[in-house]
């Protein structure tokens, strides 16, 4: 699943709600940087979590 995040994607943090929206700035290997809207720039390990696309219309 993580493989389809590119750049530019919108996501979530399942455990972390408060965050808010993020917005995928890399996807390499196994690591996916995140800037959230309120937790700021995060680097996700995919092996451990798995982030929620936001499809918007």
């Amino acid at each position: 699943m993580q493989s389809i995040l590119e750049p530019g994607m919108l996501v979530r943090h399942p455990s972390q709600p408060d965050w808010g929206l993020g917005q995928v700035q890399s996807n390499i290997g196994n690591r996916v940087t995140v800037n959230f809207e309120h937790a700021g720039k995060v680097v996700i390990d995919t092996c451990q979590i798995d982030l929620t696309p936001v499809y918007t219309r």
